[in-house]
């Protein structure tokens, strides 16, 4: 009788737990390793709201620690939780095979707009992303990142997508907006993609095949639901 208790008890906590991890798609959360930083609320919305439906793998260039900006009383905790965890230490974005991600993930990063959207590692992950119809999605500053992902001919791989972005209206309210390296608007007009924008921090989200892209940091969980609905997460 003992015995057949013991079995009862200790056979069901590790299978669904293993069978749900390993049923998981994976997917890759690239962020900025910049001195601007990372947005502290739209990383914890895309780790939180993405880590229920996916196993994900945070990189940065280099595998460099995060600077989060804006943070505040309501994300602190979490900030310095998430910090404490062994999944905090990005891996090297140089390192990444893209065939192993099922969705790729850019939260609000002002940093993306120096060193991301200059990235050849990153280029040709979503060019592999692009081939393949692979979900990605894109928030904010984040969107920056996009803009390294030119072909050998130079033309930009999302030529012809409906994307948002960061408005021009609301880049002008920074201080540094003279000195940016990169206009979002600007380079997706310019590369004969569409561009559209809502009132500056207003949720803004477009859905163009497997690409979804948020027009800032208050756009971020929307854009991120539009992920999963892609991967068919629910």
């Amino acid at each position: 009788m003992r015995g057949c208790m013991r079995r009862r008890l200790r056979a069901p906590p590790p299978v669904p737990a293993m069978s749900e991890r390993l049923g998981k798609p994976t997917c890759l959360l690239v962020a900025s390793a910049a001195a601007a930083g990372v947005s502290a609320q739209s990383f914890l919305q895309c780790f939180t709201l993405s880590s229920s439906a996916f196993n994900l793998q945070v990189a940065t260039p280099g595998g460099k620690s995060i600077d989060f900006v804006d943070v505040n009383e309501s994300n602190m905790r979490w900030i310095q939780d998430f910090r404490m965890k062994s999944y905090a230490n990005p891996a090297k974005l140089e390192s990444i095979d893209g065939a192993r991600y099922h969705a790729l993930l850019i939260p609000n990063c002002p940093g993306a707009m120096t060193d991301l959207a200059n990235s050849g590692y990153l280029a040709k992950i979503l060019q592999h992303f692009c081939t393949e119809n692979k979900p990605i999605c894109a928030v904010g500053h984040g969107v920056a990142a996009l803009c390294c992902a030119t072909n050998e001919d130079k033309t930009w791989v999302f030529q012809g997508y409906s994307l948002t972005g960061p408005s021009v209206y609301e880049l002008i309210r920074q201080p540094n907006f003279a000195s940016l390296p990169i206009i979002v608007e600007d380079f997706v007009k310019d590369s004969g993609a569409t561009f559209s924008a809502s009132k500056p921090d207003a949720v803004h989200v477009v859905l163009d095949r497997h690409l979804v892209t948020g027009q800032n940091e208050n756009s971020t969980l929307p854009a991120v639901q539009n992920l999963l609905i892609l991967c068919n997460v629910r």
